[in-house]
């Protein structure tokens, strides 16, 4: 069995260890992070990026954080809404749990949503 990259076993472990319920599962060539079995984040090119809408885009901006971007083949390039996590948020404890609760929190608004 293949083992996890030393990138994600970081990521889950040293930066978001602290927080109850992570996990990480390999998907499209990267790896979806989870908490309780919600999807917040990706990693992607040894990359940590969490998911971003309105209510928390600001926070990326302020840090000239960039969106996910990939192509496959000759496609056109697609812009995921998923921003780059800056070192300097992943290196806090506290930080990092408030942007994972923000991540989280887009995912129950649009459930939520749909069920209405």
């Amino acid at each position: 069995m293949k083992s996890k990259n030393e990138f994600v076993e970081y990521i889950t472990q040293d930066v978001l260890g602290h927080i109850d319920g992570i996990s990480a599962r390999a998907m499209f060539g990267g790896y979806g992070i989870y908490k309780d079995g919600v999807i917040f984040a990706i990693i992607a090119e040894d990359q940590l990026y969490f998911k971003v809408d309105d209510s928390n885009r600001a926070d990326y901006e302020a840090y000239e954080s960039t969106p996910f971007v990939y192509s496959q083949g000759n496609h056109k390039q697609a812009t995921m809404s998923y921003f780059l996590v800056p070192e300097t948020i992943m290196e806090d404890k506290e930080q990092v749990a408030l942007w994972v609760e923000k991540s989280l929190a887009i995912h129950k608004q649009k459930h939520a949503a749909k069920k209405s």
